[in-house]
Order: C-alpha cells, then structure tokens, then sequence
C-alpha cells in the first residue's frame, strides 16, 4: 500500500523533481490512470478559493508616538477598529461600517488600501495617564511605516456553504447579495470542485500549523474556524452535504497582493472582504488521492430560504448551479456565484508555481482539525424581556394538517407547550397553548398566526379560589381539562396555577361558588 510522508515531498520540492497539479487536473489524471497509479505519480494537489469572507480582519501595532498614548478609540478611514488590547494595538474587522459613509465603505475597503501600501488616516483619543500623557493623534499610517501589520481571521474557506434564494414578495438584500422575491434566483458561493477543504474533507492533511496561500502571500491555519461544524451529515465521497467546517487564518499583510483582497460592498447589507485561498494537499496515500478527484457533479450543497420562512428541501450539485439555472418546482431558475471561480483556479495553479520552483514548503499539521464539535445558538436569558402567555387557537379545517407550530417555533424561536388540544383529522380542532420567548417575539408569533387565518384567543384572566370558604368536595376536579384542580392523598384540594388554561369549567362546577377569574 502506497505510503508517502509530508517530508519525502518536501525533499521532492527542494530538488525540483515534485510532480504538482491542480485540484482540476487531477481529474482527469486519475480517470486516465486509476487512483493507486495516479497516487504513486502525484505529490501534491493545489485547491484555491476567492470569496466574500466576512469573518476577515488585521491586527497592527502602530508604534508609540512620542509623548505616547494609550489609544482607547480609533479609526482609520473613519472607520472604528478596535482598541481594548494594549497602547498602540488594534483590530479592525472586514464588516466594520464607516461612522461618515455606512455601508459603503468599511473595514473591507481599509484592509484593501492597507495591502495597496495606501496611506490610510489615524484618528485616536485616550483619557490621559502618567504613562501614556497624549489624549489625541492624528496622523497617517501604512504598512510601510508600522511596526506589524497581520491579517487575521477568524473564519474562512468554509466547507460546502449553501445555496440562497428567496421566498417571500419582495427583494431582499443579504450577504448572499440581492434575492430577487419568490425565488426568482439562486446564488452560491463556494469554489465546487477546486475549494480547499471539499479536496480533503475529513481534513487528514489540514490542520493547525498548515501553511496556505492567503492572500497573495504565504500565510498559515492557525486554529479551527469559528461556527466550525464537521458533525454534518456526508455524502459517500466523504462531502458534508451543508455548511461543515472553517479555519482560522493569519499572514503577514505587507507580502500580500490587492489581486488577491478586496474589498466589497453589497447593496443595502454591507461591507465584506473577498480572500484568495488557497492550500496544497500532499497526496500521501491512495486515499487522500481519491478524495481530491472531488467532481462539481458529485458535490451536493443545500439551498436555503435567507428569508427565513421557509426550510427548504431542494439540493443541487455545482454542476447544476454552474450552469447558470437550475429546475425548481417546475421552473427554471437563474443561478449566479458570488465567489470566483476563475481566481480560485488562479490561485491554485499560482500555488502549484510556487512548488515546483522550491518558493512554498509544505507542513505538518502540529494538531487536527476537531472531527467532532455541534454550533450552539445564542439563547437569549434576559428574563426582565421574557414574556408568558395562555392562548386558545381555535384551527379551521385547512389548517388541521399543516405544520403550523412548527413553523412559528423555527421561525420566532418561541417554546410552545400544548397544554390541551381537540383537534381530529379533516375537522375544525383547538389548541390551548403557553407561548413562552421574548416579548417582541411572542407577539410577533401572535402576529404570525392572526395572518394565516387562525383566530386566537388570549387568556389574560387568572383562576382565583376562596380557599377559607372552600370544603374540599372536588367537584372542580371532575371538569379541570389540564389537571390543574387535583385531590392530594390526605383528599385536599390542590391548585397548579401554572397547568391552568383559564377554561374556566371550574367555576360553574363549585356548587359553593367560590371560584371566580381576575385580571
């Protein structure tokens, strides 16, 4: 069985004799020549991505200034970048918006400038210390004149990002660019076949420590991507069928090429930053070969509703979506892309370049990439803002058969518990149900369900009961629909407000009457 280490290659690189192609030549070299032959020929396969990324940013240390200062606010180019780590330190973010122009112009385009060796204006003010006296500068920097200056990202070259489109009667403006309404397109935004971590996506030769192309320069993944996500679901060739995992990257700014970053704005959303990626695959076994000859027919993304209302079946290949429409519902619909595919095939041959001249040494992973981690949403635990309510939802026939709950809960992330229903097959049905979330989001799931012709009726009434006046008969048990009203083993009665619906059976059951409502 074929066996190659990271460090025969290298040795291969260094004397010239490396054979390296591209994440799209290996194609047809495996098919011409098996994948056991093709292995024993190939040493490395380059892979090349250029996207919108917005999780993208720089790091940079601007020197002191003499008298010093400790800057607490900044802004280069009018745009605030963040101070809260030492005297001269900053980041500024790719999303980052302009406090004079908005959304278009940002982080993205400052980045951009910084790579151009553009001088960029520096805004900063402090309160003042013994150490740090200076409370204001203003001046101009650039990658020149500081001291470091790093990107630094925290997610980027996602793995199998999905599809957008749009469901609803109007336009919307997203990150995925413009949805025109009732889906009239789809966008994409991954490399298909040449994107890094499609060609090895159990990550075997990618992991912390590995040296990439970034940028136009050579930089490093440094840690798993934030919202790194491998636990998906996979195809046979091993391809998450969604959005799975993500690296966090850095490299040196000053070697980097505007070819390679630039700043982007989409219309009524915001500020991004396109990056070229690009990372080598050592072709160290039979296996790691196989995964490389990824065809665009044989990866499968999902198409997701960016408007939120809807969960989407449909998938389609990159085949599909490069081909410029696609069939859904019966309709052929236009597909765009929003990554490049013509840089990141620029990137990887100019990767390869570099390789075969000596100019790019591969590494060792120091550590892998986790194989296992689950996203966890952001659960919102300000109780002050909680709100509670008992509701009767009286369902005409139509509704009786759709997912109605389900789509309320998904959509306003609200927790619905059923206290009591009546509802049969092919009938009218009712629901009393506690609708419990935020206050703006319960009141627009109220919304919701008003508008699809549901009527609903709030219970802002409480059961009160004379407990000095009460004798423990239990009649009101007999009635009680949610078991609220229970006789104890000593025969008391017991009074769960929480399972109350409100009903209000009760009150006309106690022959002594001394159970009533208030507000």
């Amino acid at each position: 069985m074929l066996k190659k280490t990271v460090a025969q290659i290298n040795e291969k690189i260094k004397n010239g004799t490396a054979v390296v192609v591209t994440a799209e030549e290996i194609i047809g070299i495996a098919e011409k020549n098996g994948y056991k032959k093709a292995a024993e020929m190939i040493d490395v396969v380059t892979t090349g991505t250029f996207g919108p990324m917005c999780s993208s940013g720089v790091f940079i240390n601007f020197g002191h200034s003499s008298p010093p200062i400790k800057m607490q606010t900044l802004t280069l180019n009018d745009v605030p970048a963040y101070a809260g780590l030492a005297a001269v330190d900053a980041y500024i973010g790719a999303t980052e918006l302009s406090l004079t122009q908005g959304i278009e112009y940002g982080g993205g385009h400052v980045i951009e400038e910084l790579v151009a060796g553009k001088d960029v204006a520096l805004k900063a003010k402090a309160h003042g210390t013994d150490c740090y006296p200076r409370k204001e500068i203003e001046t101009t920097i650039n990658k020149n004149n500081v001291n470091q200056i790093y990107m630094y990202n925290p997610r980027n070259a996602y793995q199998n990002y999905p599809a957008a489109t749009n469901s609803t009667e109007k336009t919307i403006y997203t990150y995925m660019g413009t949805l025109l309404p009732e889906f009239g397109n789809i966008t994409y935004s991954t490399a298909g076949e040449l994107s890094p971590l499609l060609n090895d996506p159990y990550y075997r030769t990618i992991g912390l420590g590995t040296r990439i192309f970034l940028g136009g320069a050579q930089g490093y993944v440094t840690w798993e991507g934030t919202q790194h996500n491998p636990e998906q679901k996979r195809g046979e060739n091993g391809v998450p069928l969604s959005l799975s995992g993500t690296i966090a990257v850095s490299g040196d700014l000053k070697d980097m090429s505007t070819r390679y970053v630039r700043g982007a704005v989409y219309d009524k959303y915001g500020v991004s930053l396109f990056v070229g990626i690009g990372i080598p695959i050592p072709i160290i076994d039979e296996e790691i070969l196989k995964y490389t000859t990824v065809k665009n027919c044989e990866i499968r993304t999902a198409l997701a509703d960016k408007s939120g209302k809807e969960s989407l079946p449909e998938s389609y290949t990159f085949e599909e979506l490069q081909s410029g429409s696609v069939n859904f519902r019966g309709r052929e619909i236009k597909t765009a892309p929003l990554s490049s595919i013509s840089r990141a095939r620029e990137i990887a041959n100019v990767l390869k370049e570099w390789i075969e001249k000596g100019d790019f040494l591969l590494t060792e992973a120091v550590a892998p990439l986790p194989q296992t981690n689950k996203i966890k949403k952001l659960d919102i635990r300000g109780y002050s803002k909680m709100k509670k309510v008992k509701v009767k939802l009286h369902f005409p026939r139509k509704w009786i058969s759709k997912p109605l709950m389900s789509e309320v809960i998904s959509r306003y992330g609200i927790i619905f518990n059923i206290l009591h229903a009546d509802i049969s097959y092919d009938s009218e049905g009712t629901l009393i149900a506690e609708l419990s979330g935020d206050d703006e989001a319960v009141n627009n799931s109220l919304d919701y369900i008003d508008s699809v012709g549901v009527q609903y009726k709030l219970y802002n009434k409480s059961i009160i009961r004379d407990e000095d006046k009460c004798i423990d008969c239990g009649a009101c048990t007999a009635v009680c629909p949610s078991n609220a009203l229970t006789m104890d083993e000593n025969n008391e009665l017991k009074f769960d407000k929480e399972k109350c619906l409100v009903c209000e059976l009760c009150i006309k059951a106690c022959p002594l009457g001394i159970i009533s409502t208030e507000f």
